[in-house]
């Protein structure tokens, strides 16, 4: 951020009138900014600088904070400090906002006649500025337009609550004179960040080389220069400053991920991690910025094929199982590193060793030393065929349900189909099955299912489900 500077008088806050009662104090030294960037659009700022302020009560002027600044987040503290008021203003000077504070009041039209260069000046009053402005000029009422005479409008001066930028104003009761270090914190929307990764997966060596990106983004009003920025993933709840009175719990999808418990290289912020970007960095106003955080090479990887069963029921047309990309971020699989929540973009590598897009899929915040499945498409040669051949009532609230998996693979090579069967229930049994499945979680059963080249595998099952 650049310096924060004191402007002249004519830049200085209304304020109120123990606001204005206090000598006006010049921040010099110059600021070391750091922020902090949550996922959903919230970020805290923090000013660290060295103050020479002389005693008693004193009026601090920070020039350059973010115009979308949370006023009643803001945080001072310094030895021998004491707040007594603080004042935002975010009225910015601009040719409309002059204008529109300059109704009711005299201002100076210059034209200039483009044939002989000769100007004229006239004094008008301004009627209005609502879509247009409306001059009094003498005995006549003109709309000033742009006609293709060259025309300017001169004010007296600069409102006092107008400012060329977002400047907070804090003042403060110093117990005495001297130097001393100071802290400005505070919490502003327009600034967030994403996780964006490319994977490049080669099939014959199972392995993907993975490289991850943060993708920060500046909407606040301000530029942030060489700030010192650190990243924090997690849903960190902040609905009561947006006017709800009730806070929300955020709905998390369903992963694709078996979750670790591998202690990480992050630290931690309570039950969030916390990645700290490795150099200092210049975020400016109306940018996005793109920063590398994670590269790992040979990560052990493995192309998989799935099929998902919501329910017991037949299909007329035979569907595609689903092509997925399965790794771990565990530290023997050679990543070693939490992934927070973002797009990963799949690459394959070709016979030629050329890669080529695959397929993109999400993930949610994943904890280091968890397994990970990407769903990257549909399997062209691969289908399955569910049919429902059988279905009884046994006693009042369960049923039996006899179910044929019809799966084909056209391709030159035997596949294996991740087979899972959802419906089954919390007391569901299985009755008999053509090849022995596992039960994934308390409603799913899985099979591992070998399809030969060139052929096809039936797997029939039998389950009880129900109350």
């Amino acid at each position: 951020m650049k310096q924060l500077l004191i402007a002249g008088a004519w830049l200085l806050a209304a304020g109120s009138a123990s606001a204005q009662a206090a000598p006006l104090e010049t921040p010099t030294s110059t600021p070391r900014l750091s922020i902090t960037i949550y996922n959903n659009n919230l970020a805290l700022v923090e000013d660290h600088r060295t103050l020479d302020v002389a005693a008693g009560r004193r009026r601090l002027e920070f020039k350059d904070v973010s115009a979308q600044i949370k006023p009643e987040t803001v945080a001072m503290s310094g030895a021998g400090l004491t707040v007594a008021e603080q004042n935002f203003d975010y009225d910015l000077l601009t040719p409309e906002k002059l204008m529109e504070k300059a109704v009711g009041h005299e201002v100076q039209i210059v034209r200039t006649n483009p044939g002989d260069g000769k100007q004229t000046i006239e004094t008008a009053t301004v009627l209005s500025a609502n879509g247009g402005v409306v001059l009094k000029i003498g005995d006549r009422i003109e709309v000033l337009r742009d006609d293709g005479i060259p025309t300017r409008v001169i004010f007296n001066g600069v409102p006092e609550n107008l400012r060329p930028r977002p400047t907070l104003s804090v003042t403060v009761d110093a117990d005495r004179s001297g130097p001393r270090d100071v802290t400005l914190s505070y919490l502003t929307t327009g600034l967030s960040w994403k996780a964006d990764y490319v994977a490049v997966f080669d099939e014959n060596r199972q392995a993907l080389d993975l490289q991850g990106w943060i993708t920060l983004t500046n909407t606040s009003g301000t530029s942030f220069n060489d700030v010192d920025a650190q990243l924090v993933a997690g849903g960190v709840d902040n609905s009561l400053g947006e006017g709800n009175p009730y806070p929300r719990f955020p709905i998390r999808r369903l992963t694709q991920t078996l979750a670790g418990s591998e202690p990480s290289s992050p630290s931690r912020l309570g039950d969030f991690y916390i990645y700290p970007l490795h150099e200092r960095t210049t975020v400016a106003d109306q940018q996005t910025k793109q920063v590398g955080f994670v590269e790992a090479k040979a990560v052990h990887a493995q192309k998989i094929y799935e099929y998902r069963a919501e329910g017991f029921q037949s299909l007329e047309q035979a569907a595609h199982a689903a092509v997925a990309l399965e790794f771990s971020n565990a530290q023997a699989k050679g990543l070693g590193a939490p992934m927070p929540a973002g797009v990963v973009r799949v690459y394959l590598r070709d016979a030629k060793g050329e890669a080529k897009f695959a397929g993109e899929d999400s993930i949610d915040h994943t904890p280091q030393g968890s397994d990970l499945s990407l769903k990257l498409g549909e399997a062209f040669d691969v289908t399955v065929q569910p049919t429902l051949t059988a279905q009884e009532r046994h006693g009042a609230s369960r049923t039996a349900s006899s179910m044929s998996y019809r799966l084909r693979n056209a391709g030159a090579a035997p596949v294996t189909i991740d087979l899972r069967q959802d419906g089954l229930g919390l007391n569901g049994k299985v009755l008999r099955e053509s090849a022995p499945s596992r039960r994934i979680d308390a409603d799913t059963l899985g099979w591992d299912v070998v399809v030969p080249a060139n052929g096809e595998t039936v797997l029939t099952f039998q389950v009880e489900s129900g109350s």
